[in-house]
């Protein structure tokens, strides 16, 4: 942890010319930003393995129809497709999960910090602090309260532009694929980020928001 800190702090030391006390700030945005462009070939061979087993999912549906009294044969016929087609069931799930330790290091780091990194603050918000710490001093609307307000604003219109995006990918979801339920409740996950910036310290929630966003931006591109 010391060593990311450490680099953290010299980001923050070649950004404090442009932008001076919320240089800290600043760098936590633009490390987040390189691990993410880091582990973009990741996220790459997962959209690949996406696209490739929703090909199949029209034909899985068959099979479904076809034994549906009949699981064991269901599930071997939908290995066997698998494996003719060359597609692997978790070619969009493993490079996902590959991509965890990263975002972890990440939270750990921004959460705990060292004393360097989170006694900086952005604007008038100590990046050690919480949106409650916020409220219990000037408000809502006071200066600290007001970067809570503005990283909400900034969560909201990114979870609304995945959001409409997640709605019309479900809309032209060929029906009997399985993902009817999933399809109305996934839309909405991308909202509780506004709860997680709410309760982490100002730090977690750049990184949050700046990998939301990253990530929105991303799919966006390698899913259209």
């Amino acid at each position: 942890m010391s060593v990311f800190a450490a680099l953290v702090d010299q980001l923050a030391d070649l950004l404090h010319p442009l932008f001076g006390t919320a240089a800290a700030a600043a760098a936590i945005v633009l490390f987040t930003a390189l691990v993410r462009l880091l582990v973009h070939p990741l996220s790459r061979a997962a959209a690949r393995g996406q696209q490739a087993r929703a090909q199949l999912q029209p034909r899985v549906a068959e099979l479904r129809k076809r034994y549906a009294k009949q699981p064991e044969k269901l599930q071997k016929a939908v290995l066997d497709l698998h494996a003719e087609e060359k597609v692997s069931p978790l070619s969009g799930i493993l490079p996902s999960l590959l991509q965890l330790p990263a975002f972890f290091l990440l939270y750990r780091l921004f959460s705990g910090g060292g004393d360097g990194l989170l006694s900086h603050q952005l604007f008038a918000a100590p990046l050690g602090g919480r949106w409650a710490d916020a409220l219990a001093g000037d408000g809502m609307f006071g200066p600290a309260g007001l970067v809570y307000v503005g990283l909400f604003l900034v969560v909201a219109a990114v979870a609304t532009f995945t959001y409409v995006r997640t709605r019309r990918a479900a809309a032209v979801t060929p029906a009997g694929t399985g993902t009817g339920t999933l399809g109305k409740v996934l839309p909405l996950l991308s909202y509780g980020t506004l709860i997680t910036v709410a309760v982490v310290p100002l730090a977690v929630a750049l990184y949050v928001v700046t990998s939301a966003a990253w990530s929105a931006v991303e799919r966006a591109v390698l899913y259209t």
